[in-house]
């Protein structure tokens, strides 16, 4: 720039060479006057306002304010020199700012570079973007930042600046990012080989995901893959190992990322969850002399523990984090103690078992007089966290004993927070008030209105503790100074329970004034005001020292407070009457107990603490007050007050004989049905972030083939062929499901997951993750590990996704339903008759009567009806029906919580009326209802219409 631009380079050496600043501000405006008649003359190329406007963009970033070459910048983001165009978008984003008029005449330039083939022109433009990120230019262009970040052909480091571009905009202009339906598009790019790319768009899904977690649930399934592949696998670059450390910036952006989900259910995630987190913790036993590599090993570690807590704070990895925290917070590097602290207070405040911290309760309390406030905070948090019943006196101690040493910036939150805790562990009612008065005492302006409040809440609402309350606060405001929220308990407590105390030496009610009046000179009128309704108080119940406070409300009728002047009139008034007035009396009655309210305390540390961006977990120490409170808490006047089908055996007179007979079917009446098990879920699957079902004729009539047969073709299409393989023992099975590429392209980003609407029911996951890629014209198994617990209707869904060009995911049924878990049973007549007639009729019978399909010679297809019955898994029974076109079968279904389910079934077509019923009795309502639908839906004719009837 200096060589070719020399007219530039003389101006800078004549600033630089300017003695005074009168001579530099002389020879500025000099240089912008010829500027000005430059512009305003025309005619100029490129170069020469490529190198007026650099001479203004340096005018501007000495501090000057400079009103010219807005125009001529706009100008030179159009050109074809890169030369040119960079100087004309450094002089946007330095000149103008984000409302600029001047921003609406760049937006098509700055759209046009970013479609632009040259990877410099589309970096220029995301530069602008970012800095500027006006909302006119984040609504223009937000889609074609997203375009450069998926599009294949699009360079690595073009793909870096557009996520870290998209993530400005979201930050400045959520509501212009379509983040739920970029979402799938998105975290398929975790899985580029550049790592690079993946720690840029790890960082933009880290936002993206705190506001829509349903969207970007598939990224937590890719965060544990991509860690097990860096941390075990050791599969990265060399360029990204940092001090021996794989790319620590990444594996902290993804753990942190796992803690924006709960836990996973899936047992293949959780066994490789806990091999990376056990890999990192065992890395740091050890540690190095390099300072980089200790930085590096905890950062990651830090991060990591913090995963181990989210996951299960019970868990060993837990208690290895212990340890090593304890090693941590003893270290002599500030910000390694620091970090210790902050992670064991995150620890103590989820985990219920506070042992493992209360090992090192003594180097904690030391960390409260450490020389840096940072670490002091982070040890005050820890002590809140880690307070319980056990060791609440020692701590709340402590802290009242470092409170009056403490700095004034930590003083409001100690107060807060050892008010708490006085109130949440309190052992004896005599603690509590010692411990309250003595914090009032020292804490001095440091105390909020809140925790006074809070005091006389608890007071008036636990009678054992008014006396003693009484006493107390009266010692402490016969001290020489008194701060003023003490003489507002004092004023409170003595003017509603000073009675009970009166009557012994040293509390007469005289002596009870003196001492309360004697502070009133010091207070402010609010607190003044509070004192004169303590001593109406006393007008009724110490007649003794009437005359003493009437003079009070003589003085105080011409003060110049119009509250205080209004109040000492009207009690004034009061005084005169009788004592035995009932408006005296009723004006002066006690104040009853306080209604069911939450602590105002724990709203002001919320309120102190503030909303934290980061959505992990609730603000540090918050969960200590989840823990068990003290017995004496638990009373009601002190804690409560204040805040916190069975099966019926059917109708059985029925005859067996004739309920096995043959039935006429022509004289029935007949209505619809439709398998509710195997309707369309979509709308559902939508709402829970999951694609829709992928549709098609084929595709239902392979998954319905599948109900009853063990192998076969669950999805197929140019791309992909889906092929499931099953078998089951008992409650629990096995599919394995075979997913072919049939292109000669690789399909990358390939992800599978795995969707049980009925988790509770059903559970099934993969015994390990799928490859990332799927090479072409080949083909991979996925084993999915079934158990059934319960009954279930709605069968697990598969999301295969992949990137073929586009992104594409298809989901589909997987045939896993409640009959797969049925085991065939043989039984002679009699023992099905009898067990047919212990079940009975409904609700534990289900029947149905459809239209069939005869086969070519117009009789009843019975091969197909005996195969889809035994697929199914009853064990057909012959002999049994004397009609030889019924069929009878038998079968328990097998489920891991409820046991085993007895099954009976029987199927009667009819060929003259090509209609068929199908009855099935179960010990379960559930089971007979779903077989029924399960058995029927490949038996019944498709275009079958209103032609069914249905008991149950």
């Amino acid at each position: 720039m200096a060589t070719s631009m020399r007219g530039l380079t003389q101006f800078i050496a004549d600033i630089r060479g300017a003695r005074v600043r009168e001579l530099e501000e002389k020879r500025i405006n000099k240089e912008m006057a010829n500027i000005r008649k430059r512009f305003k003359d025309g005619n100029l190329d490129g170069y020469q306002k490529k190198k007026y406007v650099a001479k203004v963009i340096f005018t501007y970033i000495l501090g000057y304010k400079v009103d010219v070459g807005h125009m001529e910048a706009v100008n030179l983001i159009s050109s074809s020199k890169y030369s040119e165009k960079q100087i004309g978008y450094l002089a946007v984003t330095l000149l103008m700012h984000e409302n600029s008029d001047f921003l609406r005449l760049v937006v098509n330039s700055i759209r046009k570079d970013l479609n632009d083939n040259n990877e410099i022109h589309n970096c220029l433009a995301l530069h602008a973007i970012a800095n500027v990120g006006s909302q006119e230019m984040a609504e223009a262009l937000a889609e074609d930042v997203h375009r450069l970040l998926i599009s294949p052909t699009s360079e690595n480091f073009v793909r870096k600046k557009a996520a870290l571009t998209l993530l400005r905009l979201y930050r400045k202009h959520p509501d212009v990012i379509l983040a739920q339906e970029w979402a799938l598009r998105i975290v398929s790019i975790m899985d580029d080989p550049d790592l690079g790319v993946v720690l840029c768009v790890t960082s933009l899904i880290l936002a993206l995901a705190q506001d829509h977690p349903d969207a970007f649930a598939i990224c937590y399934q890719k965060a544990v893959d991509r860690l097990n592949r860096l941390v075990v696998e050791h599969e990265y670059a060399a360029t990204y190992s940092y001090y021996k450390v794989p790319i620590p910036w990444l594996q902290v952006k993804l753990l942190r990322l796992l803690q924006y989900y709960p836990p996973s259910d899936d047992p293949t995630l959780q066994v490789m969850l806990q091999e990376v987190l056990q890999t990192v913790m065992n890395n740091c036993n050890e540690p190095s002399r390099n300072v980089q590599h200790n930085n590096a090993q905890h950062a990651v570690l830090f991060e990591a523990i913090n995963l181990a807590i989210h996951i299960d704070t019970n868990s060993p990895l837990v208690n290895t984090a212990a340890v090593l925290l304890a090693r941590f917070i003893s270290s002599k590097e500030t910000n390694v103690r620091y970090l210790g602290l902050d992670t064991m207070a995150h620890l103590a405040a989820r985990t219920d078992n506070l042992e493992a911290i209360k090992k090192h309760q003594g180097t904690i309390i030391l960390s409260l007089r450490d020389k840096d406030i940072s670490v002091r905070r982070r040890a005050l948090d820890l002590l809140y966290s880690m307070c319980d019943l056990d060791n609440s006196e020692l701590i709340v101690g402590e802290l009242l004993r470092y409170l009056k040493v403490a700095d004034y910036g930590l003083r409001e939150e100690m107060v807060l927070k050892i008010a708490i805790l006085t109130e949440k562990y309190a052992s004896t009612y005599k603690w509590y008030v010692d411990t309250i008065l003595e914090l009032l005492s020292a804490a001095g302006d440091h105390v909020g209105e809140e925790v006074w409040y809070r005091v006389v809440q608890i007071v008036t609402n636990t009678e054992d503790l008014q006396a003693y309350a009484a006493k107390v606060v009266f010692e402490y405001l016969k001290s020489p100074s008194s701060h003023e929220s003490l003489v507002k308990v004092g004023g409170y407590i003595l003017g509603e329970y000073g009675h009970l105390i009166a009557n012994e030496p040293g509390y007469s009610p005289i002596e009870q004034f003196q001492v309360l009046h004697a502070k009133s000179q010091f207070c402010m009128a609010p607190t003044r005001a509070l004192l004169l309704s303590t001593y109406i108080k006393w007008v009724n119940v110490f007649p003794e020292i009437k005359p003493q406070l009437v003079n009070v409300f003589e003085r105080y009728r011409h003060v110049l407070d119009v509250d205080l002047q209004q109040r000492a009139c009207e009690f004034f008034a009061l005084a005169q009457r009788p004592e035995e007035d009932e408006l005296l009396q009723n004006v002066c009655e006690e104040i009853p107990p306080f209604p069911p309210r939450e602590s105002a305390l724990l709203n002001r540390l919320n309120k102190k603490h503030g909303d934290s961006e980061d959505k992990r977990w609730t603000p540090s120490g918050n969960g200590a007050l989840e823990r068990q409170p003290s017995k004496m808490l638990r009373k009601p006047t002190l804690v409560d007050t204040n805040g916190t089908g069975s099966n019926s055996n059917g109708d059985i007179s029925q005859d067996i004989a004739s309920s096995l007979a043959g039935l006429d079917l022509t004289s029935s009446p007949i209505a619809t049905q439709s398998p509710s098990s195997l309707s369309d879920p979509s709308a559902t699957l939508v709402a829970k972030g999951i694609p829709r079902l992928t549709a098609g004729p084929n595709v239902d009539r392979w998954f319905d083939k599948l109900l009853y047969a063990a192998e076969g073709v669950l999805y197929e299409d140019v791309q992909i062929q889906i092929g499931v393989k099953s078998r089951y023992q008992g409650p629990v099975g096995q599919v394995a499901v075979y997913i072919g590429n049939k292109m000669s392209a690789p399909l990358t980003s390939f992800t599978t997951s795995l969707h049980a609407e009925e988790g509770e029911a059903l559970s099934a996951s993969f015994v390990k993750i799928a490859p990332n890629a799927l090479a072409p014209r080949t083909q991979i198994q996925q084993i999915v590990a079934v158990e059934c617990k319960k009954v279930f209707r709605k069968p697990p869904i598969l999301v295969v996704s992949f990137l073929a060009g586009a992104h594409q995911a298809i989901a589909v049924r997987l045939p896993i339903v409640i009959t797969k878990f049925l085991e065939g049973v043989k039984l002679s007549g009699p023992d099905f008759f009898e067990r047919w007639k212990l079940i009975g009729g409904p609700p534990r019978e289900s029947q149905s009567i459809f239209p069939i399909t005869l086969d070519a010679t117009g009789h009843i297809d019975l091969a197909k009806q005996r195969q889809v019955v035994s697929g199914h898994g009853f064990q057909i029974l012959e002999g049994i029906d004397p009609n030889t076109s019924n069929i009878v079968g038998a079968g328990i279904v097998h489920t891991a919580v409820d046991g085993k389910v007895g099954c009976l079934l029987r199927l009667e077509p009819n060929r003259e009326a090509k209609l068929s019923r199908i009855t099935i009795r179960s010990t379960s309502e559930d089971v007979a209802s779903e077989a029924q639908k399960l058995v029927q839906k490949p038996l019944a004719t498709e275009s079958s219409g209103p032609s069914e009837k249905r008991t149950a």
